[in-house]
């Protein structure tokens, strides 16, 4: 086994014994937050297999645990600068951070001072914010937590008058960070269509209907015979998402339709009972909506991807 074999083992035994596990208590007990940290800051300084891993299995379980916008995003944006407090802060688990792309929010620095909004920015204690072409860390004027359709995935708008900021660099590295979110994004969205095909699967074999189990039936065999290979093949995307602008953009539109109809489909196969609150059906059916928009909507990813056929750049 390799060692994001091993990480997605533990991941899974974690989430499924402790799913109200606090961020903290979760990166002390497994080292999560500090997977991407290089080694000298604290660190465990691994690479895309074992954060695909781990973003699988958190996916797979609609966890809230901050590791996408924490454990990659401002991980990668601070070690691309070399701060050492953010880094060593977040391999810890004692603080969750976040980041803001350019385009995110509208944005005037002037001098050292922040002035604007950002009207959706994903949950974090430090807030690191690509601006004016410089990266900064800047602590907001007035947070607001939105009550979002999908609770598993906390939004916030952040307000800044005229506050003053910590210049940690400049902005060269704010493409890679925005694409290596997208890989952790789509193993996010593997898990979570792995778990919905799981689902629809064992209720096919379970449910009867004229003395058999529907899943014996012809339209339902294709119809979960589909979506194996729409999973499978999210996965390969999601696995080389990571290597380039290119890979990013192919999983970040591809695996985000394949959520969604993954989602789609487990309710159909569930009939009723997939569209009772009861039932978790919904709850990956409205995650999988919200990811469709993190990072720009499949057609979004596709437009990189025209670019750097016609034009040669993403």
């Amino acid at each position: 086994m390799t060692l994001a074999d091993d990480l997605r083992a533990v991941v899974r035994d974690y989430l499924d014994a402790r799913p109200a596990a606090s961020w903290r208590t979760f990166a002390n007990d497994v080292g999560i937050a500090g997977l991407l940290v290089p080694e000298r800051y604290g660190g465990a300084g691994c690479g895309p297999a074992e954060t695909a891993a781990v973003a699988e299995e958190l996916g797979r379980a609609l966890s809230p645990h901050p590791f996408l916008q924490s454990a990659v995003m401002a991980v990668e944006a601070a070690r691309a600068c070399g701060d050492e407090r953010v880094l060593t802060a977040l391999a810890g688990g004692e603080t969750t951070a976040t980041v803001v792309l350019p385009g995110d929010g509208e944005l005037r620095l002037e001098g050292d001072l922040l002035t604007g909004v950002v009207p959706y920015a994903l949950e974090g204690e430090l807030v690191l914010l690509y601006a004016a072409g410089s990266l900064v860390e800047a602590v907001p004027a007035e947070r607001e937590t939105y009550r979002t359709m999908d609770e598993s995935r906390p939004l916030q708008r952040l307000s800044f008058r005229d506050t003053p900021v910590r210049r940690l660099g400049d902005d060269t590295a704010w493409a890679r960070v925005r694409d290596l979110g997208i890989a952790a994004l789509a193993a996010e969205q593997v898990g979570g269509a792995q778990r919905c095909l799981d689902m629809a699967a064992e209720h096919a074999l379970r449910r009867h209907q004229f003395g058999r189990p529907i899943g014996s039936f012809q339209a339902i065999k294709h119809k979960l015979a589909d979506l194996l290979l729409l999973v499978e093949s999210a996965r390969s995307a999601a696995g080389a998402a990571a290597e380039d602008e290119v890979s990013a953009a192919v999983a970040g539109s591809y695996c985000t339709e394949a959520y969604l109809t993954a989602a789609g489909e487990n309710i159909q196969v569930h009939g009723g009972i997939g569209i009772t609150w009861e039932h978790p059906a919904h709850r990956y059916f409205k995650r999988a909506t919200s990811d469709a928009q993190l990072f720009g909507p499949p057609q979004a990813h596709r437009a990189r991807l025209a670019a750097h056929v016609f034009d040669g750049g993403v």
